[in-house]
């Protein structure tokens, strides 16, 4: 890793000569692409790094290009790396739909931000979508009955199976049949965003941009607006969904001069409302039950949601009885409760203890008295107090954070961590446990575990709404100990 980070930075000094940059890490998706801020003195980029699948670079690369020529609002790209394994492009800034969302709710403001990405999102589609070359595309080329029929495959073997929930195949498969083909009546020759939710769009100087389009391909107008409006943990008011939905037909048909049907247009965008709602329950399933990422178990909840008012409030004009039966029994009381998150609340009793501590003075007590909780070594990855520039620094400054996220196994490390406390955790709030034990320890106790430590304490206030205790034993004694970032 820390070779190929070399040749990136390399071919980043080569482009700016003479300038001293910082990389900070980003958040990482649910993706394997990495994702940095290149900030100089008076500008900052963004960096991908995507050794491991060079034609999804292409594509995003290729598709902005596009875009770029024809003053849509996406990112520049300014650099792209030896062989397209990273690329350089304009900073849109840290602020997402969503996090307007979060931070103002849905309030009056935020509704005209719908408004405007609608507007945007037409042109993208409409404009965007002429003369694009679709042979960059990374799996297919347009959203045809194949790849309708992949995403509900995809919904089966992935939430359906995994739940274990019973099913006629023949039935279903003849179901799955009869939606893809009602599907496919709609024109499909416009760009397909493909995951066009609030989190892919920046909002900048009051306006927005879209990002993360490499999976983009030809399509019909009704899936991304669908993403848009039924993304399942936005959880935006279904008035609004309805609303917004006709503003942006009226926008999409203003740039296709008045050609399209509204009745036909509103009817099949319910069904692509419900094809997306399976694709993102099979995205929740293989990214959450199979690879256990908790982000994407605790979207369920929201996903099942949607799903279940959808169900009661929306209806096809074609007969799906088996897939029915199917979304009946995965919108039931009893599988809903299932996938809800136990959060702490005013009642709970479990207090988290997590500790970090040096091998060299011994595994700190279990203050509970049960002799229970974790013990985790971080000695096995890389030591930053090795290199002269962090042996002052701790696991809470900011360069030795940058050196453990970007050049050691860290991030792969606490998506196990966290994986293996989480059951504890929920196990614990339903039996009422008043106390448990959670220490990570390296050789000195002043970098790897207090930045391990730090970090699970974020994710479990996080998760679980639960206050963490964290103490770190041996920095606290020599009084080094900064705020957690």
């Amino acid at each position: 890793m820390q070779d190929a980070f070399q040749k990136v930075s390399d071919q980043i000094n080569a482009w700016q000569p003479g300038q001293t940059c910082q990389l900070e890490t980003l958040a990482q998706a649910g993706s394997n692409r990495q994702y940095f801020r290149i900030n100089y003195p008076d500008q900052s980029y963004i960096l991908t790094y995507n050794p491991f699948n060079i034609p999804e670079n292409n594509a995003f690369i290729e598709f902005t290009k596009h875009f770029s020529g024809l003053a849509l609002p996406v990112p520049n790209i300014l650099l792209e790396g030896e062989g397209r394994e990273f690329y350089v492009q304009s900073d849109l800034g840290n602020v997402s739909l969503f996090d307007c969302i979060r931070k103002e709710g849905f309030s009056e403001e935020v509704f005209k931000l719908f408004k405007k990405t609608c507007d945007a999102l037409a042109l993208l589609q409409v404009k965007g979508g002429k003369d694009l070359d679709y042979g960059n595309c990374i799996a297919t080329r347009s959203f045809d009955k194949q790849a309708i029929y992949s995403d509900l495959l995809y919904f089966l073997y992935y939430f359906v199976r995994a739940l274990d929930l019973p099913y006629d195949k023949n039935l279903l498969m003849n179901d799955f049949e009869l939606l893809s083909n009602y599907l496919m009546q709609e024109e499909n020759q416009f760009f397909m965003h493909r995951d066009c939710q609030s989190r892919n769009v920046m909002i900048k100087d009051g306006q927005p941009f879209f990002i993360d389009y490499q999976g983009g391909m030809q399509g019909a107008l009704q899936y991304d607006i669908a993403s848009l409006l039924w993304q399942a943990r936005a959880q935006m008011p279904y008035e609004w969904r309805d609303d917004l939905a006709m503003y942006y037909f009226e926008q999409v048909n203003m740039q296709l001069e008045g050609k399209l049907d509204r009745k036909d247009f509103l009817d099949n965008y319910d069904g692509f409302v419900l094809i997306r709602m399976l694709q993102t329950l099979g995205a929740y399933g293989f990214r959450g039950l199979f690879e256990r990422k908790p982000h994407f178990i605790a979207s369920i909840p929201f996903a099942l949601k949607n799903l279940k008012w959808f169900l009661e409030n929306k209806s096809l004009p074609i007969r799906l009885p088996a897939l029915q039966k199917v979304l009946q029994a995965i919108v039931s009381d009893n599988m809903m409760s299932r996938f809800e998150p136990l959060l702490a609340n005013e009642n709970t009793k479990l207090t988290i203890q997590i500790n970090s501590f040096s091998y060299r003075k011994g595994i700190p007590e279990d203050r509970f008295g049960n002799g229970g909780g974790y013990v985790f070594d971080c000695r096995g990855i890389l030591n930053p107090g090795r290199i002269e520039a962090y042996k002052t620094q701790t696991g809470r400054d900011k360069a030795v954070q940058e050196f453990l996220l970007q050049k050691t196994q860290m991030p792969a490390f606490l998506q196990h961590v966290f994986g293996i406390v989480d059951i504890s955790v929920a196990d614990y709030l339903k039996r009422d446990f008043e106390g448990l034990t959670i220490s990570f320890g390296c050789t000195g106790g002043q970098h790897r575990s207090v930045f391990a430590a730090d970090r699970l304490a974020a994710h479990l206030e996080e998760k679980f709404k639960i206050k963490a205790v964290v103490t770190h034993v041996e920095q606290e004694a020599k009084g080094w100990v900064n705020e957690r970032y």
